[in-house]
Order: C-alpha cells, then structure tokens, then sequence
C-alpha cells in the first residue's frame, strides 16, 4: 500500500468549484479524505508540507500533433507522452495527420499497440477523410467503433460544402464528436500573419479575419441545416467569437476553442520575425486576443486547445514567411498562463482550470477528473513559483520550436497522479 499525505496544498476543482487550502491523503491512487487538517492516516504514509503548491485536476489537451508515424525526427511516441506529463496533461487527442494518417483500422490498431504502456490517456481523432486530403470520407462507422477515437477531425479545412453536409449527415447516428476548421484557404491566399497594419509595416503577406469568418458563417449553416454537433476549432478572431455568440443563443449544437498562444500573443509581437510565431490560424491584433480571453471566461469559447505541433530545427530555422506553421506547447502552456492571466488577477485559478480540463472532457463527451473523497486520482501537483529556463535539456519534447526557448519562465509541474481506468 501506497500512501501520501499532502499538507496544506492549495486545491483547484472546477467540478466542485472548489479553491481552498487543504490536507489530501491519497491511498493507492485513490483520493481518501480532504481535511482542513489530517490526523489520522497509515503509519507508513509519506508526508508532504505543499504549502504555496496547487492541486488541481490533470490537463486534457483537445487536440495536438505528432510526430510519430512518419516524422520520428521531430517527435516520437516517448518524447510526446513525457512532454504531455511534464506539462500536466494525462489525457492527449491526437490529430491523424501522421504518416501514414490515421484514416483506417489497421493504422489505429498499430498505434494502440504502440501505446499500450503509455502512461497517459491517449486518445485519437479519426480522419474525416481519407489521407486528411478533404476529398473523399473514411469508413467513418467502422473507425467508430473503436474504443479509442474520441470523434473525427482532419485537423485542416474541409472547404467541400457538399462534401461537409455529407460527412454531418453521415455522422449523426454515431454520436462522436466532430472537430472543424474554419478557414478558406483562396481568401488566406499565401498569407502568413493576421492582414492590417501590422503586416503592412512588417512587409509580410496578409491573412484577412474573413478568412476564419466567411468558413465558420458556412459551417455554422451546414450545422444549422443537418444538426450534427460540431467542435469549432483554433478560433482567432474577435468576429469568429460574435458568430460563436449568436449561434449558440440561437440554440446551434456546438462548442469551440482557442489555443493557448492565441491568448497570449498578437501580432504586435511578430515584430521579432521569429519563425515559432508563424502559426496558422495566424496571430490575431489586440482586439482578437482581448475577445479570445473573454470568450473563454463567459463560456462562449468552451475550452483552450494545446495544438501542439513539432517541427525539427531545420525545418523552422528558416525566414517567417517560410516557416512551416505550429509550435510545441504541452510543457508551457500552464505556466505560461498561470503568469499572465491569473497572477495578473484578470481571470481566477478555477477559470483557467477548467478552460484546461473540466470542459475540453464535455467537448470530447468525456468524463471529467476531479478530487473528491473516495475517487480515483488523475491530477496534478503545480509549483506556481518554481522558475526554470526554456532549453533543449529541460523540454521533454524532441522538438524546441517555441518562441519561449532561452526565456526564464515561473511556475513548474512537480508531480502527477494517474489511473488509466475508463474516461
């Protein structure tokens, strides 16, 4: 028997709504008691002080890339679950734009023999269709059937109407999640960050909002129109958020999220030319990110993605413009915006929770982690005031293509729980 008594550890659950200093004795993975004080516990039990330390729920990333089939050179099974776990993720969705892509049985029945050790829960996105070329559907019930895809998604835009209103209609007896894109690539032409000023004055090829604005309008009457609930994926825009507003007041079965660096970021900071920066959908101006951060906190944009995405050294170590789009994040993201949205008192600890874990599990269908009395443990143990440097030797992921590499940055995971039992 194993047994630990954390001591005064501050715990976060967005379930219970819950933020309040506490003693927690887990006993063989399993939360027993949440005290004010703890007297009574196993002799052998090890005993923690956590005072300054958050206990919160493990992470659930809605969505990410890896390398692994295809390109090991830029991220393998082992490098991503460790990265998943040092960020404080246990659950991971995995996007099937590997190599080859995840589009049939027998490439799903490979990766679940690959990751029967793994130790997070890993999940897949199916294709929607086949080699995610967004031109002719997969088998979509006979990949349903399997235990570990969580729902389907390209994981790029499906810009066929046609060919979407099919693909709803197809869909919506199976009840699995569907995650879509908004983006119309003719108006994104060979843009490369968010059209405006900004752009002008940094000599780079524009991006216009109505690129994200004009696809969501059509995929929101394609929902409208068949009523298969769909997941709107990677929102940037300030008007994708009204849409968002509007649609689901009018009672449209959808969720969405952002991704973290939307949040964070806008485009003044692509003054740097950094190429980790290149990101599609591109950054957005000020009044994206500000309506970003208040979709997220008044429920209108349901969750924060991680979408994370690895590229080799090489392949970003090139010009803006040339850069393929895409960063890492599993292992930033939490610090990252723990320091700037909740040290900062714009949002509280249980907000940015529960954009992190609670609702990304409602968007999947999932059942969502929580520390309760008699439940089993899958959360995490978050030094908001541990600093350590962003370098290759202190990342778990193979690949380093973020913006943050060589930045000093406050706030670390130090321990996680896990039960790999049922969703």
């Amino acid at each position: 028997m194993k047994s630990e008594l954390l001591q005064q550890v501050r715990v976060i659950d967005p379930v219970s709504n819950t933020d309040k200093v506490v003693d927690v004795l887990v006993v063989d993975g399993v939360i027993r008691a949440l005290q004010e004080n703890i007297s009574d516990y196993p002799t052998d039990t090890q005993v923690r002080s956590c005072r300054g330390l958050v206990l919160g729920p493990g992470l659930v990333d809605l969505y990410s890339h890896s390398g692994e089939p295809g390109f090991e050179e830029r991220e393998t099974w082992r490098s991503l679950i460790a990265s998943a776990l040092s960020g404080g993720f246990t659950r991971l969705h995995i996007l099937p734009d590997t190599m080859p892509a995840i589009d049939n049985l027998s490439v799903l029945t490979r990766l679940q023999q690959n990751l029967e050790a793994a130790t997070v829960k890993v999940n897949f996105w199916a294709a929607l269709t086949l080699g995610v070329k967004g031109q002719q559907m997969t088998e979509l019930a006979e990949l349903a059937s399997e235990s570990h895809v969580v729902g389907f998604a390209d994981g790029r835009a499906i810009e066929n109407l046609a060919l979407l209103r099919r693909l709803l209609e197809y869909i919506k007896p199976i009840n699995k999640s569907v995650a879509l894109w908004a983006c119309d690539s003719q108006l994104a032409g060979n843009g490369v960050m968010r059209e405006g000023t900004q752009s002008v004055r940094f000599g780079l090829p524009g991006n216009p909002a109505i690129a994200e604005t004009a696809a969501l309008v059509a995929i929101l009457e394609v929902v409208a129109a068949v009523g298969t609930p769909v997941h709107i994926m990677r929102v940037s825009t300030a008007r994708s958020v009204e849409l968002i507003q509007a649609a689901k007041a009018q009672g449209l079965p959808i969720t969405a999220s952002t991704t973290w660096m939307h949040l964070l970021c806008d485009t003044q900071a692509v003054k740097s030319y950094n190429p980790h920066l290149r990101l599609e959908p591109p950054l957005g101006n000020t009044i994206d990110v500000q309506a970003l951060r208040q979709g997220v906190r008044s429920g209108t944009i349901d969750a924060i993605a991680i979408d994370h995405t690895p590229y080799t050294y090489e392949e970003k170590t090139v010009a803006f413009a040339e850069a393929p789009p895409g960063a890492i994040g599993l292992e930033l993201a939490l610090p990252l915006l723990w320091q700037n949205l909740v040290e900062t008192s714009e949002w509280s600890a249980v907000e940015l929770w529960r954009s992190l874990s609670t609702y990304p599990t409602q968007c999947l269908q999932q059942k969502p982690s929580t520390i309760s009395p008699n439940t089993a443990a899958e959360m995490i143990l978050f030094d908001p005031q541990q600093t350590w440097t962003v370098e290759s030797q202190t990342l778990k992921s193979l690949s380093t293509n973020t913006p943050w590499l060589g930045h000093k940055l406050t706030g670390r995971v130090v321990q996680t729980w896990l039960s790999k039992s049922g969703n």
